[in-house]
């Protein structure tokens, strides 16, 4: 079976991978098929060949997780579109705290719209008072 994988390079520490078309019952270093681009993940730069790439697809490559994400985000040019997350991850006190901090802003604003209207309900009755006074 060919697949499209990451073949790693770089030293300790410090990867970068080419994007390669390759035997997969060969090693991860092994010679590929085809070598469609590259990618460095510290600096998140990456050149593809897209076209090529999607036409082993068509003719029966399989893709790794990861090059199917780097396939599908990168744009006509073979550069990588990345975007980064606006959701930041939280701990289990910090979201535990946030989950407080909500349910106190409820309830201050639950009690504030209680005593707006106990306001109202006060104002309607002295207004019901001045009328039947003056009737």
């Amino acid at each position: 079976m060919v697949k499209i994988r990451l073949k790693r390079l770089g030293y300790k520490k410090n990867p970068t991978y080419r994007i390669v078309v390759i035997d997969s019952r060969s090693k991860r270093e092994g010679a590929p098929i085809e070598e469609l681009g590259y990618y460095n993940p510290k600096t998140k730069e990456m050149k593809l060949d897209k076209a090529s790439a999607e036409s082993w697809v068509k003719k029966g490559a399989q893709t790794t997780e990861t090059v199917a994400y780097l396939i599908k985000n990168c744009d006509e040019n073979g550069n990588l579109v990345y975007n980064k997350k606006s959701e930041q991850k939280l701990s289990k006190k910090a979201l535990a705290k946030l989950e407080a901090q909500k349910q106190e802003e409820a309830a201050q604003a639950a009690a504030a719209a209680e005593a707006a209207a106990a306001a109202d309900a006060a104002a309607d009755t002295a207004d019901n008072e001045a009328k039947e006074s003056e009737a």
